[in-house]
């Protein structure tokens, strides 16, 4: 869950810094704008931390498997993020009156996206390799780490492996 947060400062950094060079000042508009670029940044990382966890029980090594996600889900980050941009676009760069009170929300989208979407293919793997890093440090499997489950080191003895009478 960390790796998969720590992302969203960063989007809010790309969208106030937006604001800021596009001259807009921050509304409740670009609030809610905000609500949605956080939600598109935690789809993104979801993808890939759960692509990452594939390669883990899989049986590539932490590393491979933070670099290998981020490679294959690449495009899917990348075509969430761009689509969104270039559908927004058009609305920055609206003159009519009526559009006016929505460029702020474009504006939170456009930039945080911008600003973010390189950072979930290099900060999520990165994080998730240092928490594997920890978690080693302090004994835990890195598998456990990531969130996969745990290897018994016995098979369960539970009421389905006693014996019938």
């Amino acid at each position: 869950p960390l790796a998969v947060m720590a992302i969203i400062p960063f989007g809010f950094v790309g969208a106030v810094l937006g604001h800021y060079v596009m001259g807009y000042n921050l509304t409740i508009i670009s609030m809610i704008g905000l609500l949605g670029l956080s939600g598109i940044l935690v789809n993104d990382s979801i993808v890939l931390v759960s692509r990452i966890r594939e390669r883990i029980l899989g049986g590539d090594s932490l590393e491979q498997a933070a670099i290998g996600g981020a490679a294959d889900r690449l495009r899917a980050v990348l075509l969430t993020s761009l689509t969104t941009i270039g559908g927004l676009l058009p609305l920055i760069f609206e003159t009519s009156r009526q559009a006016q009170f929505l460029i702020p929300m474009a504006l939170t989208l456009v930039f945080g996206l911008a600003t973010a979407t390189v950072l979930v293919l290099v900060l999520v793997p990165s994080l998730i390799g240092i928490g594997g890093d920890v978690a080693r440090i302090f004994g835990r499997r890195g598998r456990d780490a990531v969130g996969g489950a745990p290897e018994l080191s016995e098979p369960d003895q539970g009421p389905a492996a006693a014996p019938a009478e």
